[in-house]
């Protein structure tokens, strides 16, 4: 398999936010690593992102890489499911998506699994997914069906 090369995204679009959200799909991180920066109008997260677009099936090819998702122009945080009071707490994020309010502002909903959820009030959608080169192997592909007890 060719060398997959990490992945550097703007959105500034719903359309784009979409692409991003596939690409976040199934990542992972603590809570911890959830950042709002008020002064700087900064959220940032932390992932650990499956590598979708290199996943072609055969285990030796799947892999997670370090990420970080931002947004820029954020004027509120809100949560849903998460407790600062855990900072170790693993979520897994399933969806990044934009509903436009005023022009140009609107919000940004990033769903979690588990019934969690933030949402940040923009003034602008400014989304920016930029992956490192820490790159390791995983032997787990993300899996949405339903566990049998």
């Amino acid at each position: 398999m060719a060398e997959a090369k990490p992945l550097r995204l703007l959105a500034d679009t719903a359309e784009d936010l979409q692409v991003i959200s596939a690409a976040v799909q199934d990542a992972v991180t603590r809570v911890a690593n959830i950042k709002y920066d008020v002064r700087a109008h900064r959220f940032s997260i932390e992932l650990n992102r499956f590598r979708w677009e290199g996943e072609t099936g055969r285990a030796n090819d799947r892999e997670r890489v370090r990420s970080i998702l931002a947004f820029d122009g954020v004027l509120g945080v809100r949560s849903r499911g998460l407790t600062r009071s855990d900072p170790e707490m693993v979520i897994s994020v399933l969806q990044a998506i934009f509903e436009p309010a005023e022009a140009p502002g609107g919000t940004v909903v990033l769903t979690l699994a588990g019934d969690g959820e933030v949402v940040l009030q923009v003034e602008v959608l400014d989304a920016t997914l930029l992956d490192s080169d820490y790159v390791w192997p995983t032997r787990h592909v993300p899996s949405h069906e339903r566990r049998r007890n």
